[in-house]
């Protein structure tokens, strides 16, 4: 089962939810495994890469998850970033080459792409079209439960929706006692987003197709 994880924006915790949900899955017996084409990060920024967050939750090694030549010191989009330090650009089929699964496939495999649906991965595409040229068996589209999210996940699934995707919709850092999370949750479910409010939500949709 391929499962691509896609944001509405950056920091809205698409590696905290991947994490997470793999993490789950491997404690109920799941094989997991997780990649990232591309990260580019701040160096000044201490925290830990997308990368060796998501090697931690499925036991791989971070450089299994993102190779090192696709990481990229800049914060900028990965190809800009690429661009910035004199480093070859990949095109979406460079990445699709370098990517490499454990044998035999796990139950799960996550790919995580980067900051929104629209946002460069390559020199030629972005998320959008990577999922063109997978495909992937489930899309996740994560997003911030507060103000903003119901506009910022209208506008994320239209492209993904055009071409035959309808992601689950997970809002991240909800909190059942904070009335707007309740109302945008309340107000995209009833417009058909199938939109979750936790990680054990997501980890039983995903059980219910293995």
């Amino acid at each position: 089962m391929l499962i691509v994880c896609v944001g509405t924006a950056t920091e809205v915790g698409k590696t905290w939810v991947g994490a997470a949900t793999l993490r789950s899955l491997r404690a109920r017996g799941h094989s997991v495994a997780a990649r990232k084409p591309a990260q580019s990060f701040d160096p000044a920024d201490d925290h830990p890469l997308d990368a060796t967050v998501l090697a931690a939750a499925t036991g791989e090694a971070t450089e299994a998850v993102c190779l090192p030549e696709r990481t990229y010191p800049v914060a900028m989009a990965p190809p800009m970033a690429a661009a910035v330090l004199g480093r070859p650009v990949p095109s979406l089929q460079d990445l699709l080459d370098e990517l490499r699964w454990p044998d035999p496939k796990p139950a799960v495999c996550w790919l995580e792409t980067v900051g929104g649906p629209r946002s460069p991965l390559a020199a030629d595409g972005d998320a959008v079209d990577l999922l063109l040229r997978l495909p992937p068996s489930r899309v996740v589209l994560v997003a911030d439960a507060g103000l903003g999210v119901i506009n910022a996940v209208g506008l994320s699934l239209a492209p993904l929706r055009e071409r035959g995707y309808d992601p689950m919709v997970v809002l991240n850092r909800f909190d059942a006692h904070d009335d707007l999370h309740r109302r945008n949750a309340d107000w995209l479910q009833a417009r058909d987003v199938d939109a979750l409010v936790s990680v054990a939500a997501l980890v039983a949709a995903i059980e219910q197709d293995l």
